[in-house]
């Protein structure tokens, strides 16, 4: 244990002073963790012994984060898009594994390696996709839900394409009893996971998320369960963890799980892209060096042409089209696995793994820029996309995400009061409450609302609070209040906020950080503060003079407590001065 412990260690210092440099030049990290897998790597400094267990970290990684995607997916919104995910999956498929052959065969490579050649290169990385997508937080813009669309096809693709390496081995094919065996599996398993998700995690998910400890567990253990139950029945452990996570989409805990398994999805996708650089062998690199960067530009530069064409003859703009293309410009860790596969069974010969392992780095770095830097991208090349766009376009879809005017904190407390004022408004609200007592009422109630921690900014950034109008809070701990009024001044300060505390010295604190007013008891509450913004609205203007008026009261208020308390320590110094001889104590001549 203390080796793998120590290589470990090693591995991440490594990790951390190549991410530095990249950071210092300005480059994408993921370049950083790619290349400082290949220092890592036997190739180098050869520090990876334990090969076995970067790859079930790298498994754990994918695992997560096709689990947190699914917590986002709502499955009525991509059942309008089966049809543009399916065409552009199939013109794809069958494009770019047609050059892949002919490429291949041109090259020298018999008609079987061909062939598995071909197909990985139709493999786009559903891990940098996503990854990628939600560090922009585009996963639920339209060419970002094409491209995640189109990777799940591509996903089964891949799953049944590994079906069919294997019985290659055993000689007897792959027929259609084990096609239908696969698709009964499949069913039952959705079956299995509706019936659970409807019928068993409402009624124990309250409970469970009453304990943020207990909820964290319970969330893993369902996402991996789930995985290595689909794993067993033949499918990959990606397209169970991500049926996982679609299957608590609609749970009111969803983004609590989402936010909390972040940082650990975080770092086990560092391992994945070590243990990918680890695996370049730079021992055959000069003879694979030409087939390698013959497909590397099929992949970079043919296939975003066809799945923009695609979309684009769909009726979809040429915008979301090029987007989409360009999201797919890269091989997946499916094509890797594919050829290893196909080497170990002798179906192919073993430098296509160094060959498609190349590809994949080059594919994976370029289109990491490319995915990056796609704005201007998009702006150069813009006048000569016109080809691809029909005059009748689709119109490009919003985010998931409502952007809500009014936000409040808290339910419990008066909360329902502004509750009433957001709905007389008619202005888009949502309540984020992380009691989970509080669930039933404000689903009794038919209020919008997010279960979730107001110091949790990935809460706070899947609220919009950065286009909130208004924004109140009746939560009573300082330290909250304060993180939520940092982090409202950074990203949104012309919004208007009222929050809550218990001591007039908190609450000057709370109006020199820039709340609009502090509700403290025995004063203003939440009834009079709902009717002054049916009367006024919610501008942060209109707050200016009560919260002037306000903030004079607490400071004279707060000058007479002080003076008081002078007073006090005087006449107490003055009585014990008088008093020290009954204390056998002697004044001092």
């Amino acid at each position: 244990m203390d080796s793998v412990f120590s290589e470990l260690s090693l591995v991440i210092v490594v990790t951390v002073v190549v991410s530095i440099i990249m950071r210092l030049i300005k480059q994408p990290l993921i370049l950083g963790y790619i290349l400082a897998g290949l220092l890592v790597g036997p190739s180098v400094f050869g520090l990876i012994h334990s090969a076995e267990l970067f790859e079930v970290f790298s498994e754990i990684g994918i695992a997560l984060l096709l689990f947190i995607i699914g917590l986002g997916m709502h499955v009525g919104e991509f059942r309008r898009l089966g049809k543009v995910v399916l065409l552009t999956a199939m013109a794809s498929l069958v494009s770019i594994t047609t050059l892949g052959f002919v490429a291949s065969k041109l090259l020298g490579f018999e008609s079987v390696e061909a062939f598995v050649i071909g197909l990985a290169l139709f493999f786009s990385s559903t891990i940098i996709i996503i990854k990628l997508l939600t560090d922009k937080k585009e996963q639920n813009r339209l060419h970002g839900q094409i491209a995640i669309g189109v990777i799940l096809v591509e996903d089964v693709i891949a799953t049944l394409a590994l079906l069919f390496i294997a019985a290659g081995k055993e000689g007897g094919g792959f027929d259609a009893a084990q096609l239908y065996g696969l698709g009964s599996k499949l069913i039952l398993l959705i079956g299995l996971l509706i019936f659970v998700a409807r019928f068993v995690v409402p009624r124990v998910s309250k409970y469970i998320a009453g304990n943020q400890e207990l909820l964290f567990l319970a969330a893993i253990a369902w996402g991996f369960g789930v995985a290595t139950l689909f794993e067993k029945s033949g499918f990959s452990i990606e397209i169970g963890a991500l049926f996982a996570g679609v299957a608590l989409a609609t749970s009111p805990f969803s983004q609590e799980i989402s936010s909390r398994l972040r940082p650990l999805r975080d770092f086990f996708l560092v391992i994945f892209f070590i243990a990918l650089g680890e695996q370049l062998d730079t021992n055959n690199l000069s003879s694979a060096l030409l087939p390698a960067a013959i497909f590397s530009a099929i992949v970079i530069l043919i296939k975003p042409i066809v799945v923009t064409a695609a979309a684009g003859l769909l009726g979809y703009t040429k915008r979301v089209s090029f987007k989409t293309g360009i999201n797919l410009s890269q091989i997946s860790e499916f094509s890797i696995i594919l050829v290893v596969l196909a080497i170990s069974e002798g179906i192919v010969g073993p430098e296509l793994g160094s060959i498609i392992t190349i590809v994949a780095i080059v594919t994976i770095a370029t289109s990491t820029y490319m995915i990056t830097y796609i704005e201007p991208i998009y702006k150069f090349l813009e006048r000569f996309l016109d080809i691809f766009e029909k005059r009748k376009t689709k119109h490009e879809a919003v985010t998931r995400h409502a952007r809500y005017d009014l936000v409040l904190f808290g339910y419990q407390k008066g909360g329902h009061e502004f509750v009433k004022t957001f709905k007389q408004l008619n202005k888009p609200y949502v309540v984020i409450d992380y009691d989970p007592e509080m669930i039933t009422p404000l689903e009794h109630n038919n209020v919008h609302y997010i279960y979730g921690d107001a110091s949790n900014v990935e809460l706070l950034e899947e609220a919009s609070i950065a286009q909130a109008k208004l924004i109140v809070s009746t939560i009573s701990e300082f330290r909250v209040t304060e993180f939520l009024l940092q982090y409202i001044e950074e990203h949104n300060p012309d919004a208007a906020v009222i929050c809550l505390t218990d001591r007039p010295e908190k609450a000057i604190e709370l109006y020199k950080l820039g709340a609009s007013y502090v509700m403290l008891p025995h004063n203003i509450g939440s009834e009079k503060l709902s009717s002054f913004i049916r009367r006024s609205g919610y501008k942060k203007k209109e707050f200016s003079r009560i919260r002037t008026e306000h903030l004079e009261y607490l400071e004279a208020q707060l000058d007479l407590l002080e003076k008081r308390e002078r007073h006090v320590e005087r006449d107490l110094g003055q009585a014990i001065l008088k008093n020290l001889p009954s204390f056998g104590v002697k004044k001092k001549s």
